[in-house]
């Protein structure tokens, strides 16, 4: 299951993830950069916790649901975390922004009242190029807060 749909694929058993969504699945939004799990640039969420695309096997996944960035929000509904990243512009070049969103809900699933400090540790495996961590750890503050506001 990807984003919620059923793919039937046969991969070599030593596909990664990452290269099964990319170039069997054309779901682009996964970034390939270090393919070493040092960035986190290609963060995706294995029944619900994040991982990193270039080291999971695919067939590890079997009979397990992926949620790659297509699949949080819409274009008409963004996901609160997508939505605070653009409002407080914490995607500068967004190469990495697709695995720091990702990463960013995981985190807030696990702890949805973060301090500052838990958000960088949280995110700590999440690099950005752009040095625009201010900003990201601004943007998952705001999405913690709303998030918190609309269950009341």
């Amino acid at each position: 299951m990807v984003n919620g749909a059923a793919f039937d694929v046969t991969v070599p058993d030593h596909e990664t993830l990452l290269s099964t969504l990319r170039d069997r699945l054309e779901l682009t939004g996964t970034k390939l950069v270090c393919g070493r799990g040092e960035c986190g640039a290609c963060t995706v969420l294995v029944d619900g916790t994040a991982v990193y695309a270039c080291l999971t096997l695919t067939a590890a996944c079997e009979s397990r649901a992926v949620t790659t960035i297509e699949g949080i929000g819409r274009e008409d509904a963004l996901h609160p975390v997508q939505a605070a990243f653009i409002e407080h512009d914490a995607a500068q070049c967004g190469f990495c922004t697709p695995g720091q969103i990702v990463a960013a809900i995981a985190l807030l699933e696990r702890n949805p009242s973060p301090t500052e400090d838990d958000v960088r540790r949280g995110m700590s495996g999440n690099l950005c190029r752009c040095g625009t961590y201010p900003k990201i750890v601004r943007a998952v503050m705001a999405a913690a807060d709303q998030a918190r506001a609309a269950d009341g």
